[in-house]
């Protein structure tokens, strides 16, 4: 694929009308942020949900190209990974390798998916480090058994992997549904010792953020994934699996800020957009005004 052409709203010269297109630079040179896509459904097909989410890290750029930017920022485009003809586990490694090199540029690393299988390939890219966490918003667990990994998978992958090593799983999720994950998945993630807390205590932002400040105390770096279907249909429409509930959109927003606040973000993946099945780019806008917001809260305070 040829690499994004980056041209937004243009109001003038000059730093005070900078936006999110003028910030992005080729990759090679050192910057604030490094942004990689994985242009994949694979896992979503797999999974039996509604496939699109290929499209997602076009639509997304297309949702931050004329955002405003109020500092310095510079964020390195590496460009996409794509899945073709059902090869999810080359293009995991694919991701992972480029999420590595990636990382040799810049402190932030921004997987913009792609089905949740994104997550996994992020994981590789990351490698084992003993005390990461893995928070994942969203309404599922993605911890379920199958012969190959899905976008219903990659958590569990990721535990396994880290017990093999001898490392403690430390995940957590927010705004798990009850009526989204069978007692099979509640079991799994009894067994890898994973936390969460329910959608139905997430309406409020008192709850979820008492239990992030939790798990953040518990590590030392994090990686923070988001699927966007953790946020409500009427919010979200564009995804693979829309939620009947979902977590209100200013308190993942503030989850989000409590991460960047901890100063232990390495790491970020927002996953499950499928602009086919969008209204007006709705969700495609809500999940561009999240990366914007994680990636200059994070050079903000980078840089001091």
């Amino acid at each position: 694929m040829a690499p994004f052409a980056w041209e937004g709203r243009s109001d003038g010269d000059g730093p005070q009308h900078r936006r999110f297109w003028n910030a992005v630079v080729e990759p090679g040179a050192r910057a604030d942020v490094a942004l990689v896509g994985f242009a994949s459904d694979a896992g979503v097909a797999r999974n039996g949900g509604r496939v699109g989410a290929a499209e997602g890290p076009t639509a997304l750029r297309q949702a931050l190209a004329s955002l405003a930017v109020h500092d310095d920022l510079v964020v390195a485009d590496h460009g996409d990974v794509e899945v073709t003809d059902d090869d999810l586990e080359g293009g995991h490694a694919r991701l992972g390798r480029a999420v590595a090199t990636a990382r040799e540029g810049a402190p932030l690393t921004v997987v913009l998916g792609g089905g949740h299988e994104t997550a996994y390939g992020s994981h590789l890219g990351l490698g084992l480090r003993p005390r990461l966490g893995v928070l994942n918003l969203d309404a599922h667990f993605d911890l379920r058994e199958a012969d190959r990994p899905t976008s219903g998978t990659p958590f569990l992958q990721m535990a396994r992997e880290r017990q093999a090593a001898g490392l403690d799983v430390h995940y957590g999720v927010v705004g798990i549904s009850r009526t989204s994950n069978t007692s099979a998945l509640f079991d799994t993630a009894h067994a890898i010792g994973a936390s969460w807390v329910l959608d139905d205590h997430c309406q409020t932002e008192a709850g979820p953020l008492a239990y992030v400040r939790r798990f953040l105390a518990g590590v030392d770096e994090v990686h923070l994934s988001i699927d966007l279907d953790v946020l409500p249909a009427a919010v979200a429409p564009g995804v693979s699996a829309p939620a009947a509930l979902g977590v209100p959109p200013f308190v993942i927003q503030r989850v989000c800020d409590a991460v960047v606040a901890s100063g232990k973000l390495v790491h970020l993946d927002v996953t499950e957009l499928n602009p086919r099945y969008d209204v007006d780019a709705r969700t495609a806008r809500v999940a561009a005004r999240l990366v914007h917001r994680v990636i200059t809260g994070q050079t903000a305070r980078q840089k001091g």
